[in-house]
Order: C-alpha cells, then sequence, then structure tokens
C-alpha cells in the first residue's frame, strides 16, 4: 500500500516513484510523485489515462515528451499539463537523470498499478524493456482500464483478444496485482 515517502523502483528501467501524497491522504482527489527517470531510458510504451489528468514540473534534468505524436524536450521550471484521453510518453533522453513532480487528478487507484508494474520489475518479471510477459498485460491493462490503456494494439483487438486470453492468464497463475507488492 502507497504511503508518503515509500519509494518504488523499476530495476529494469532505473525509474524510481516516491510517494508524496496518496489517495487516501487525499480522499482519492490527488496522487502526488517525485519520479526519477534515469539518464538515457527507454521510451515506455504510449498509454492514455481516461479518466484523469496529469500535471508535471521539471525538477532537474530534461524530460523528453511524446504527446499526441509530437516530441518536445522539457527543463528544470517547465511544467505539462496531460489531459484525459491524451497519448504520451515520457522518458530521458540524455546523459543525466530527469526529477519531475507529478501529480495525478483523481488518484483512483493509480498506485496501486505502480506498485505491481515496479514489484513485477524488482522480482524480474518483465522484459529487458521493463514490459511483463502478455498474459500479465491482459490481466494488468483490464484491471486498470479505468487509469492506464495501451494504444497498441487498438481498443476493439485489445478487448477482443484480452478477453480471449483472460482464462489462460488466470490458468497460468497470472494475477491483475499481486498482495506482495500492495502491502
Amino acid at each position: 500500500m502507497a504511503y508518503a515517502n515509500k519509494t518504488i523502483s523499476n530495476n529494469v528501467t532505473g525509474q524510481t516513484i516516491r510517494f508524496i501524497k496518496t489517495a487516501k491522504d487525499t480522499d482519492g482527489e490527488l496522487l502526488e510523485m517525485e519520479s526519477t527517470y534515469t539518464a538515457q531510458s527507454t521510451e515506455p510504451a504510449e498509454h492514455y489515462h481516461p479518466k484523469q489528468v496529469e500535471d508535471f514540473t521539471v525538477l532537474s534534468g530534461e524530460l523528453t515528451v511524446r504527446i499526441d505524436g509530437k516530441t518536445k524536450t522539457l527543463r528544470p521550471g517547465d511544467k505539462l499539463h496531460v489531459p484525459q484521453n491524451t497519448v504520451h510518453s515520457m522518458w530521458s533522453q540524455t546523459d543525466k537523470n530527469v526529477v519531475v513532480n507529478w501529480q495525478v487528478r483523481p488518484a483512483m487507484d493509480t498506485e496501486y498499478f505502480f506498485e505491481t508494474v515496479m514489484g513485477l520489475a524488482q522480482d524480474g518479471k518483465v522484459s529487458a524493456k521493463g514490459m511483463p510477459p502478455i498474459l500479465q498485460v491482459v490481466l494488468m491493462v483490464t484491471r486498470f482500464s479505468k487509469v492506464f490503456r495501451l494504444t497498441k494494439p487498438g481498443p476493439v483487438v485489445q478487448k477482443i483478444v484480452f478477453t480471449l486470453l483472460t482464462p489462460l492468464a488466470y490458468l497460468a497463475g497470472y494475477r491483475p496485482t499481486y498482495r506482495k507488492y500492495l502491502d
């Protein structure tokens, strides 16, 4: 469970997240974090948030952002507002780490998503690019569809394929979340 000053990390991508304010702290209105992207990090999968907005403030380093297909660089003091349903990804393209203040409104259960993804990485259950196996992705994308959606494959394909793969994922022992990552 997320709490103020809890830090989680992805040992594959090098990203760390320190929770500042959690859903519990703000009655679900805000999740505030400080995130560090390591130098020369890999661009994550493009995604969007159907019911949330995000606000980023660069504290140090240069953040590379792809938003609606356009790439830009943010520097210390720069702010970025990402409206709901806006496709985006971000990473450090330079030789320096990037630190950002990151706010998500409303918080919903986003912290559980991050704890699960980071926990899987810490346990070595992701690829070299930080992605869990497809059967794990199927369950997580379905479970967290209100806070996180991948852009590829398209939504219709995801719905059909993920529905077909869900029983197989459970039979293979995968779960959408794991208690050990949320404690």
